[in-house]
């Protein structure tokens, strides 16, 4: 099987996507930006053709570069599992006929308006919106909807550029930050928690499937350098406080078309117990989602996600055994760390339970916060009980703290 895979090299994922298809036994035709020099070795050892492209963001003048290059050749798939090239994907795969989305079935995952329309069309919960390109109608929108609301891109990823705006004077502000945006979904603003269900689907249907919260969630997360992010997966998905979610989420999936690969959507539970959606992609979530759902499950998704879409299978076990979080935690002050307070006290009573600890160490330069949600590293713990795992995270979280000057 011949498979082509948009953007190897990044985001620090996608090597493993790679590896995942030559683990299934494809043969990988890759497209980056990077010489071949720069490929990561996990890439280097798994591609068997690789194509550099000027300029990996356009939609057009990458799919015709890739069309020239196939020199008549049609690959049995087109793939991409980061967000700003899957539409690049869909228009090649419609261009060859190659089996997979449609770039119209694409676009339903990708522009939040068509997004939220199309489902609402299905009879489910989304919040109102309006789809607004000027700062004229963004006022129009907000006298619509009220405030509080919520302004994002309209083809956004995560939570860049998505601000809440609590009055005139505040979307005000957000329109004069907002001037490089050139669409935006301007929406109802949903009071609640706020949950993920993330899946691979074979042909529609979810062969793998997960439910996070994000603690406190990610609009909050981005207003305070002081607090540590913690994402929490959960075992049972049929329980009550979840199951209503999940419900949605696969109505959600037949809705917009989905056929194979990943998914990452967010949804709100609000007090009164009703769910709303929130966004969709087809592609797995960021901020190492991934890690922690293999981890919960002792699994590898990348190679199942492969699997899904070369072989139309997925081998997951029957149930989870463990729950996780993932704890960020941000350095107080900038430039090179200096010292780490915490850390050994926390490894040495809860040790076994921590799987991966990617914290900055002393000499190393710290990262924009408010760039990367990765922010100065993170810890990963699992445990088979929720509330003792959110326990352990939270403990992380308010005892290990990060210095840098």
């Amino acid at each position: 099987m011949d498979v082509v895979f948009l953007n190897p090299s990044f985001p620090a994922e996608m090597p493993d996507f790679v590896r995942g298809l030559s683990e299934v036994g494809a043969r990988v035709w890759a497209v980056g930006d990077r010489p071949v020099a720069g490929l990561p070795p996990k890439v280097r050892a798994s591609v068997t053709g690789y194509l550099q492209v000027p300029r990996l963001l356009d939609e057009v003048d990458v799919a015709n570069r890739v069309i020239a290059w196939l020199g008549g050749r049609r690959p049995d798939r087109v793939e991409a599992t980061w967000e700003p090239l899957v539409l690049t994907a869909a228009r090649i795969r419609d261009a060859i006929g190659v089996p997979g989305m449609s770039r119209d079935t694409v676009l339903g995952f990708r522009d939040k308006q068509a997004m939220k329309e199309r489902i609402a069309a299905a009879g489910l919960r989304v919040p109102h919106s309006h789809r607004v390109r000027t700062a004229s109608e963004a006022r129009a929108a907000a006298d619509k909807l009220g405030y509080p609301l919520i302004l994002k891109p309209i083809a956004g990823a995560g939570s860049a550029d998505t601000f809440r705006v609590d009055d005139a004077a505040g979307l005000q502000d957000v329109l004069g930050r907002m001037g490089h945006v050139t669409e935006a979904s301007c929406e109802e603003f949903i009071d609640g928690e706020e949950f993920t269900y993330d899946t691979v689907s074979v042909d529609g249907t979810p062969g793998f499937e997960n439910v996070a919260q994000y603690l406190p969630r990610p609009l909050v997360a981005r207003t305070e350098r002081w607090i540590s992010p913690i994402i929490l997966t959960y075992r049972n998905l049929d329980h009550e406080r979840l199951a209503p979610g999940v419900a949605l989420g696969r109505k959600v999936l037949s809705a917009l078309g989905m056929e194979s690969g990943f998914t990452h959507m967010e949804w709100y539970k609000k007090s009164d117990g009703e769910v709303v959606f929130g966004e969709i992609g087809c592609r797995p979530g960021g901020a190492r989602l991934v890690d922690q759902m293999n981890v919960g499950s002792d699994m590898d998704l990348f190679v199942e996600w492969a699997r899904a879409v070369c072989h139309g299978r997925v081998h997951a076990p029957a149930e989870k055994r463990y729950c996780t979080a993932i704890v960020f935690k941000r350095a107080h002050g900038s430039g090179t760390v200096q010292r780490i307070e915490g850390l050994d006290r926390f490894l040495s009573r809860y040790g076994e339970h921590v799987i991966i600890d990617e914290l900055l160490r002393p000499g190393q330069p710290t990262r924009d916060w408010k760039q990367t949600l990765l922010s100065d590293g993170f810890l990963l713990v699992r445990h088979p009980d929720a509330e003792v795992t959110l326990k352990l995270a939270k403990e992380a979280a308010s005892t290990i703290d990060v210095y840098a000057g």
